[in-house]
């Protein structure tokens, strides 16, 4: 019988898939079709100080192999969120969640975190700090070194649960921004958000997306986020969340191989409510397939 249990600073998951932010809402879409119990946690919707109605439509735009979103960070804002949301997640999920934090200032991502940090069914915090839909915030932390381990120090000295940093691959050199966040305090990173794209209308000759620019996800990003996560997890220390593309168990087998510890599931979620139960499921298969006895042996192997 194979094992795919996971530790992620000191919190044993089931199994190492993780619905990614921005994918799953607060789980109550996607209960009416599994339980959804079976995942190893969720990364709940983007969360910021105050309600957000996010960008102007048209926010969505297919691409191959993908697709482009600019959401813009809508969400009920903090305050919702703890006293609306976390009580009604209680009572159809029974495991810790992991709380995605955003902000377009430190004093907000601070404030932010240290809120969901007081909350019981918190066990992580996902610090995003690489949104590249919104101005005057989000990405603008993630591509600095300086400015992501000003982030990670502040956040740290506000909470005490573990902080997990969300970073852009938007960047020519993401090992520096990660070593940055790792000597601020941060106990895990979480790579890689999307990655900046755009789609033009041969109808209109504009921009399909009212934001002009959006992050692409999907399948098609999967080999830049396998490499960006096997370069961060060769130096670094702490635990690395893989995720960028991912939609099948062979997929979380070579992102654990690269070096992740857990597996985020993004897009694939848009496509398929499905895609993280049936992956899942695949996984011991898979582990059988290729003689894989235990998730933990294999962190890391494509460079141990």
């Amino acid at each position: 019988m194979v094992d795919t249990r996971v530790t992620l600073s000191g919190i044993e998951l089931s199994n190492p898939v993780i619905p990614a932010s921005g994918t799953f809402g607060f789980g109550q879409e996607f209960r009416d079709y599994y339980d959804i119990n079976i995942l190893g946690t969720f990364s709940f919707k983007g969360t910021t100080g105050e309600e957000r109605f996010g960008n102007d439509t048209p926010r969505i735009a297919e691409c191959t192999a993908g697709m482009l979103n600019a959401v813009g960070l809508q969400n009920p804002g903090v305050e919702h969120v703890i006293t609306h949301e976390l009580p009604q997640l209680a009572t159809f999920f029974h495991k810790p969640v992991m709380a995605n934090v955003n902000g377009f200032s430190i004093e907000e991502y601070v404030r932010v975190a240290a809120m969901l940090d007081a909350q019981p069914a918190v066990g992580w915090l996902e610090v995003n700090i690489s949104c590249p839909n919104v101005h005057g915030g989000g990405m603008a932390f993630g591509t600095s070194a300086e400015n992501a381990a000003a982030v990670t120090r502040a956040v740290k000295a506000a909470t005490h649960k573990p902080v997990y940093v969300k970073l852009s691959p938007n960047v020519t050199d993401i090992v520096s921004i990660a070593k940055a966040c790792e000597d601020a305090g941060a106990d895990g990173l979480s790579l890689i958000n999307t990655l900046l794209g755009m789609r033009i209308s041969l109808r209109t000759q504009k921009p399909i997306l009212a934001n002009t620019m959006g992050g692409f996800s999907g399948p098609a990003i999967f080999p830049i986020a396998l490499r960006m996560v096997y370069q961060v997890a060769r130096a670094v220390k702490v635990p690395v969340i893989g995720m960028g593309g991912v939609t099948t168990a062979e997929d979380v087998l070579e992102m654990m191989l690269a070096g992740a510890t857990a597996v985020q599931v993004g897009a694939a979620n848009l496509v398929n409510p499905l895609a993280c139960k049936e992956i899942i499921e695949a996984l011991p298969q898979a582990m059988e397939k290729y003689g894989i006895q235990t998730l933990t042996d294999i962190f890391g192997g494509a460079w141990k």
